[in-house]
């Protein structure tokens, strides 16, 4: 049974966010959290930089719906098929998220090091005000929002992933805000974060 109570509402100009910090119990959470760490097909990307090759600083799986290919930074992923939790995770979520999603991009933090930077989900295929379901498993971390427009008036917002939680962001979120995974230098054990979405 999934928790749906007490759920939080960001207050937030431009944007639609809901964080349900409990919404996957402890031992189900730890279960698929150890599941997907065997069982995704993990892969370090790499990105051009000012004409270098950097590896991304975390391990990424791309799944979904055949042909639903999804291409960020000049990374073209090919989705693979879903396995039986990713498909469970993906129903758990669905009636909350008021949208049937047909992929995941799946994020793997293996420590501290591993960080995502400034961004928006605003790609092409995502069409416009794409729902994004973000599920987190594993190690809290903090993930950090700020408004394009008014990013020099400290318009900002921290939430912390915990384990087993789930963020929705909705509306028009993805035009208005971006959001990263810092660094951190705190000793912290490994994150899965799944990011629900809709490719048209």
């Amino acid at each position: 049974m999934h928790n749906l109570e007490n759920p939080i509402s960001y207050e937030l100009p431009d944007a639609s966010i809901q964080y349900f910090p409990n919404f996957f119990p402890a031992p189900e959470a730890d279960d698929l959290l150890e599941s997907l760490l065997k069982g995704i097909m993990w892969k370090q990307n790499t990105i051009k930089m000012y004409g270098k090759e950097n590896p991304v600083p975390r391990l990424e799986a791309w799944y979904g719906d055949p042909g639903k290919n999804y291409t960020y930074s000049g990374i073209t992923m090919e989705p693979s098929p879903w396995n039986s939790e990713l498909a469970d995770i993906k129903k758990s979520i669905e009636p909350i998220s008021g949208v049937l999603f047909n992929s995941v991009l799946i994020n793997y933090y293996r420590d501290g090091k591993d960080r995502v930077a400034w961004h928006s989900d605003d790609e092409r295929e995502l069409g416009v005000n794409p729902v994004i379901g973000s599920v987190s498993l594993g190690a809290e971390r903090n993930f950090k929002l700020r408004h394009k427009k008014y990013k020099d008036n400290n318009l900002k917002q921290n939430i912390g992933l915990t384990h087993g939680s789930f963020l929705l962001m909705k509306g028009s979120t993805q035009h208005h805000w971006m959001h990263e995974i810092p660094r951190t230098a705190k000793p912290i054990g490994p994150r899965v974060n799944l990011t629900f979405r809709v490719i048209l």
